[in-house]
Parts: C-alpha cells; sequence; structure tokens
C-alpha cells in the first residue's frame, strides 16, 4: 500500500468545497424517495438535479 500525498488545497477552494457539500445537504433534507445527481466540471460542482417521486398510497 502506498501513502498518496494530498497538496493542501486554497481557502477559496475549501470555501468553494464547503458550499458544495451545504448544497448537497440542502438537497437531501426531506428526501424520502428519490435521486440526487451532482454534475461536476473540472473538479467543481457545477449542478445539482433533485428529483422527487411521490409514493401514493392504494385504495
Amino acid at each position: 500500500m502506498t501513502n498518496q500525498e494530498t497538496s493542501p488545497i486554497s481557502p477559496e477552494a475549501a470555501r468553494i468545497l464547503e458550499e458544495s457539500i451545504t448544497s448537497v445537504r440542502e438537497a437531501l433534507t426531506g428526501l424520502k424517495y428519490g435521486n440526487v445527481s451532482l454534475t461536476v466540471h473540472e473538479g467543481r460542482v457545477v449542478q445539482i438535479d433533485v428529483t422527487e417521486k411521490k409514493r401514493l398510497k392504494p385504495n
């Protein structure tokens, strides 16, 4: 097993990462059934799609 060195990220990159994580958390909050899809471009989350499914009770 090899150790991979991780380069420190800039404060701006850390802020953007935290904003992305917060946005994903908000998308998941309250979602009971469905999908959350992330679009990443050049290593950054640029779009979050949320598809919520509603389950109907049979009569």
